[in-house]
């Protein structure tokens, strides 16, 4: 198999023939053999119907139905996971990444790359700034702290090479890091511009809450990107600081009581300094407890994310 489509839908049930039918254009041009993988993340609607009938009518297409409602993370890394192609490519079912881009970014990809990244850069041509200027932000901010410099991070169409598409370890909601992610395996990683087409049928699955969704999985990436086999060097660090803050600052209350002659019963500076050094303690075990965690985590099995409810 030269080529996989991976899909990830929820609710599409009017996007999927019309981008079956691009796909469908843009694949068959490639002169490639491919797949194009479907993966129904529990939908509710009639998207479960359609998808059948597409299966019928078109012998590349595979579905992969989700037991449960496991979100987006889940369902990409089913399509990857099941991908049989030397490359894969991941792209919306909402219609608004255009297929006609698989071709540049397999061309990029041939020129050594283990990933290619898309860039909706008209995506908020003229949107408001309280929209667009969000945005850039985060894709600066997520830049500047994994260390991987990439200008939209939340474009799905991509293209990987096989291997690392099936060995990517993707969990909670990691979707929106898989190339930080990649990089963490060495993985060289370029970026092109690609079409924006603003999606005409359904609801936008995303909400206010992605962003504090996207804040917290960002912490999470770069401390396992980081830390996660040295966690002592996060807590102890921040412990010993506190340990030392307290130590300083119970010297300084020890000489005014002994020299001076205040008193410092009745202070609260001297519950404060004493807390910041227990803390600091605290700190620093949590450290330890953590390295010996670090062996359990890296060897323990791999649970899956998502169960596969049929496979037609």
């Amino acid at each position: 198999m030269d080529l996989s489509i991976v899909v990830p839908v929820f609710n599409e049930q009017d996007n999927l023939r019309p981008l079956h039918e691009r796909l469908d254009r843009a694949l068959k041009a490639l002169g490639l053999s491919y797949e194009i993988i479907f993966v129904d993340d529990g939908s509710t609607d009639a998207t479960a119907a359609v998808l059948r009938q597409l299966r019928g009518e078109d012998p590349a297409c595979r579905v992969l139905r989700l037991a449960l409602n496991s979100g987006q993370t889940a369902a990409l890394a089913c399509g990857l996971h099941n991908a049989r192609g030397a490359v894969v490519v991941a792209i919306d079912g909402d219609g608004e990444n255009d297929p006609m881009d698989i071709p540049r970014l397999l061309a990029k990809l041939n020129e050594g790359y283990d990933l290619v990244s898309g860039w909706r850069k008209d995506r908020w041509k003229g949107s408001p700034l309280t929209r667009r200027l969000p945005s850039m932000a985060a894709n600066a901010l997520i830049s500047r702290l994994t260390g991987t410099r990439l200008h939209d991070y939340g474009c799905t169409l991509k293209a990987y090479q096989g291997d690392l598409a099936r060995r990517l370890p993707l969990y909670g909601e990691m979707h929106r890091f898989v190339p930080a992610i990649a990089a963490q395996f060495g993985a060289r990683i370029a970026e092109i511009e690609v079409n924006f087409r603003p999606r005409r049928t359904g609801a936008s699955k995303y909400g206010l809450s992605r962003i504090v969704h996207t804040f917290l999985d960002l912490i999470t990436v770069v401390f396992l990107s980081g830390y996660s086999t040295r966690p002592i060097q996060v807590f102890g660090s921040i412990g010993l600081l506190l340990s030392l803050l307290g130590g300083i600052w119970t010297m300084i209350l020890v000489f005014e009581k002994i020299v001076l002659g205040y008193r410092i019963g009745e202070r609260p500076a001297l519950l404060l300094s004493v807390l910041l050094m227990v803390v600091g303690v605290q700190f620093v075990s949590l450290g330890l407890l953590g390295e010996m965690l670090a062996r359990t985590y890296h060897e323990s099995q791999n649970k899956p994310i998502y169960i596969v409810k049929e496979e037609l």
